[in-house]
This record gives structure tokens, C-alpha cells and sequence, in this order.
């Protein structure tokens, strides 16, 4: 998600990087009525693309960031125009449209019109241009995606020639782009790809991850920006884990039992022999079940397993989210810290970087993943070191430190009901 900063004269020349954010009626985008000619669109060039890389997958624009604009508006079918002058912050004051805005498409509409949004932010590179969809938009910005997954000729940007193929584009997904926070797919479905740093104690992961959390909203990782309201997270829970040890190596890995507040439970299943980088993983929500026999009655009948029983622990976890602007993949970095429920004072402190889902309405780069992660390792990495951590990358799973918890203090073994 990039984020503008100042606003500059349009560049020119044939190869010059060009941008617009479109403003129309909110019905292009719900579907509720077609695109009319007599429809008001409302064109506002920036003073250059916010976005780095073109094409890009992912734009945020900050009203108060765009400066001084020179809106133009007119009819879908050209009949009428007008221009207008206005700040970023005074287009969509309160998330209606300001007064410049609606002054403008009164002068070229030829009759009432419905609620005026942002639309779509189009970005051009010498002969072509990329069309976003707007699918959040607040009092202080707007997110939008892109939708076409082969460039348009920047030819017909100002005449909208490509307007009645965007708004093909976002109605063909509409269940993706109009739902909150429904604009995500998940590559790798069912396998979690994750590198782990475990770290000496004591360790103070609630600045760590502050910390962090300010590095990555001052830049310091290019190309990357914090996932879009979404991007810091605080959990405290509890894990009643099963090591499954059978009937057959092909289940071999973990059972856990998480308590969610509605007084039921997440099963998280994970399939590994070893610990490694790559692992199938599940999750099954509102399983009610208590632990008084239940848990081992579900492995046994529902999961058809063999398993043994590992302390259980409480894990607090902190964590920071964000997004690559070309790709649109989203990553984690956890900071958490574990303790038995036994005992406290026996602990685990990890690091966590994983890769989460992808924000994209076209198809996903899949290949770019391990590539993305391998540039956040180097930069994780140095932050560790920075901050005198260990920076060795590794894949210590929970249930080996349960594993060896129990090798050192045999006491520490549930029995199971």
C-alpha cells in the first residue's frame, strides 16, 4: 500500500509515469444501476503515481496527502465538463463529497445524481496503464486493488475509454471487492510457510514489537507498508496440545485445543514429522468440547488418531502485519512468549515471520512469495541483531519445546483421561 506525500506538477513526455483517482456514482461499484452516458465522472490527475513499481497490486491514497488538485469533471458520454480546484482533504470531507466536488458535477450532470465515491485510481506507464478498484475508503484514505491483469493503452485514460471494461472487471468479482475485508486468497491453501528465531530470555516483546511496528511505518522496509488497518494485532491464549503419533507417519504432528471466547473450541491440526519451513496445516472452529476426557474422546473417535498428551501453555503474541505493494502478499512478524501452564517460569521466546494471504483481485504471483520472504528475512535479521538477538534462523515448533520441557521434568506430563 503506498502512500503519497507531496503533490507535483505532471510529468510529461511519451514515457512519463502518469496517475488518476476517479470519482463516480457509488452504483458502478454495487451494481445497483449500468453505466449511463449521462453518468458523472470526476477525473483528478495526481502529481505523480504514489506507487513505485508498475504495475503495482496495491495503492492507498491519504486525502490530506494528495495537495492541491485540479478536479474536472464530466458526463460518462462527454457532453458536458467542468473543472474545479480543491485540496486532497476537501474532496470527501467526512467521507461526502466536498463542496468543490459537488459544485463541479452539478455544472456537468444533467440532472441529480446518487452518492459520489471514489471509484478507481489508474495508473500509466508510457503507452499503458493499470486500473485499481477502490474497495476501502474512510475519512482518511482509500485502498484499492488492482483489476486488470493485462495493462490497458494509456490512449483512453482521459476519454475513459476503459471505464465501461473496469467496471465489467469489478462486478465480475463483486463478492471479493464489495464485502469487508473479503478481498483475500490464500496461496499455499492449507500449508503455513514460516521461519522461527528463538530468542534467550528475558525478552521484552512488547517493545520489540513496537519497535518494529515504527520501523516499518518509517520505510525502513522498501516496497513493504503495514497490511491496511489491519496491521497490529495482540493475542493471549491458551493450548491444550496432543502430540499425534499415529496410526501412520502420514499423521504424524499436533493436535491443539484453543479456548475461544465463546467458550468453545479451535482445533489447529498440523501434519510434520520434523520440524521445517513448510507444513499442511488446519483450523476447525466451535468445537464444544471440555476438558474433562473430551479432547481425547475427539482425537480418538472424530480425528481417529494416536496421541500423547503435552503440558499445556499459555501463548502471548504480538504481532505486526504488512503488505507488499507489487504483489499484494501479506506477512507476519510475531514477537511471543510461552510458559506452561504447570509452571510459569518454564518459557519459550520466539520470533516469527510468516507468510499469511494475498490481497489481489488478479491471479497471484505465487512464485514471488519465497522471494519476498527471503528480502524480509534479511531485513529481520538485522533487526534481531540490532537489537542483540539471536538472528539464526531455524523452525523450533512448540511441540518440540513441550517435547523437551518434558524430557528435562518427566513431572511435567498430563495424564490423559
Amino acid at each position: 500500500m503506498s502512500r503519497t506525500v507531496t503533490s507535483a506538477a505532471p510529468a510529461t513526455g511519451p514515457a512519463a509515469r502518469r496517475a488518476w483517482l476517479v470519482l463516480g456514482g457509488l452504483h458502478l461499484l454495487n451494481g445497483t444501476a449500468p453505466l449511463a452516458d449521462t453518468d458523472p465522472v470526476v477525473l483528478v490527475e495526481l502529481g505523480a503515481p504514489v506507487e513505485q513499481p508498475f504495475p503495482s497490486n496495491t495503492v492507498v491514497l491519504r486525502w490530506d496527502a494528495l495537495g492541491p488538485l485540479e478536479p474536472a469533471a464530466r458526463t460518462f458520454g462527454g457532453s458536458r465538463w467542468h473543472a474545479t480546484k480543491a485540496r486532497g482533504e476537501e474532496l470527501f470531507p467526512g467521507m461526502l463529497p466536498g463542496e468543490a466536488v459537488r459544485t463541479a458535477v452539478s455544472e456537468a450532470a444533467d440532472g441529480p445524481t446518487g452518492p459520489l465515491v471514489p471509484l478507481f485510481y489508474v495508473t500509466a506507464d508510457g503507452e499503458h496503464a493499470h486500473v485499481h478498484s477502490q474497495i476501502r475508503f474512510l475519512a482518511e484514505d482509500a485502498c484499492f486493488i488492482r483489476i486488470t491483469p493485462e495493462p490497458v493503452p494509456t490512449a483512453g485514460v482521459e476519454e475513459l475509454g476503459w471505464l465501461p471494461e473496469a467496471v465489467r472487471l469489478h462486478a465480475e468479482q463483486f463478492l471479493l471487492l464489495n464485502n469487508h475485508q473479503r478481498y483475500y486468497r490464500k496461496c499455499f491453501a492449507g500449508r503455513e510457510l514460516e521461519y522461527k528465531y528463538t530468542l534467550s530470555p528475558p525478552v521484552d516483546i512488547w517493545t520489540l514489537t513496537v519497535e518494529m511496528y515504527g520501523s516499518l511505518l518509517g520505510g525502513s522496509l522498501p516496497g513493504y507498508v503495514m497490511e491496511y488497518r489491519d496491521e497490529y494485532q495482540a493475542w493471549d491464549y491458551l493450548n491444550h496440545l496432543f502430540e499425534v503419533t499415529g496410526p501412520t507417519e502420514a499423521e504424524v504432528g499436533y493436535a491443539s485445543f484453543i479456548p475461544t471466547t465463546d467458550g468453545k473450541h479451535l482445533l489447529k491440526r498440523k501434519w510434520y514429522a520434523e520440524d521445517g519451513f513448510d507444513r499442511r496445516e488446519s483450523h476447525t472452529y466451535g468445537l464444544d468440547l471440555t476438558d474433562d476426557g473430551g479432547f481425547e474422546r475427539y482425537i480418538r473417535e472424530e480425528l481417529g488418531v494416536e496421541a500423547v498428551r503435552l503440558p499445556s501453555f499459555r501463548r502471548v503474541r504480538y504481532d505486526v502485519n504488512f503488505e507488499s505493494v507489487r504483489t499484494g502478499h501479506v506477512y507476519g512478524i510475531f514477537f511471543d512468549h510461552c510458559s506452561l501452564v504447570e509452571d510459569h517460569r518454564v518459557t519459550l521466546n520466539q520470533c516469527e515471520l510468516e507468510y499469511l494471504r494475498s490481497r489481489v483481485a488478479v491471479p497471484p504471483d505465487e512464485d514471488a512469495v519465497l522471494a519476498e520472504m527471503d528480502e524480509i528475512v534479511s531485513w529481520l535479521e538485522a533487526f534481531l541483531r540490532e537489537h542483540g538477538l539471536d538472528d539464526r534462523r531455524g523452525y523450533y515448533s512448540k511441540r518440540t519445546f513441550l517435547k523437551d520441557a518434558v524430557a528435562a521434568r518427566p513431572e511435567l506430563v498430563r495424564k490423559a483421561v
